[in-house]
């Protein structure tokens, strides 16, 4: 054994308990959305990203920028815009100025759905950490992930 393996014990070990942390957030947000909204987490956060584009410069996402911001891959993610669409919460449309560019807006319904969405969203979140908070090797996570939010506010 070389005198690095406890330090990649404990690395592995960290995160072991960040994977169980995300499951259990991504469990629980996944269940509440699906239960009151009908949609997916993923859903919800292609949603969201979408929502605050922008028209001035750089406030138009390309689906590889959109792909990236839901960590998906650019098929899985023009699949989900393709259900979101006949679901009428997106639309798409050329690029005016590059037509080999496409661009997909959240519609009225999309932002309705998705305002309607978001305190679902956020009490499933509080109630997963909350959760986590009481198991002693997660809890140290659930502090840096609120710390992380209050710093960005």
């Amino acid at each position: 054994m070389t005198a690095t393996a406890p330090a990649m014990t404990a690395l592995a070990n960290g995160w072991c308990a960040l994977s169980v942390l995300h499951g259990r957030i991504e469990a629980r947000v996944e269940h509440a959305l699906q239960a009151e909204h009908d949609l997916s987490v993923r859903e919800y956060s292609l949603l969201e990203v979408l929502s605050r584009q922008h028209d001035g410069e750089g406030g138009r996402l390309q689906m590889r920028q959109v792909a990236d911001a839901v960590v998906l891959s650019q098929s899985a993610t023009t699949r989900l815009v393709t259900r979101l669409e006949d679901r009428g919460l997106l639309s798409r449309y050329l690029c005016p100025t590059d037509r080999r560019g496409i661009y997909t807006d959240v519609t009225d319904a999309g932002l309705a759905l998705l305002a309607a969405a978001r305190p679902t969203h956020g009490r499933a979140l509080r109630e997963a950490l909350d959760e986590a908070r009481r198991d002693e090797a997660l809890c140290p996570l659930v502090e840096a992930v609120e710390a992380l939010g209050a710093a960005r506010a």
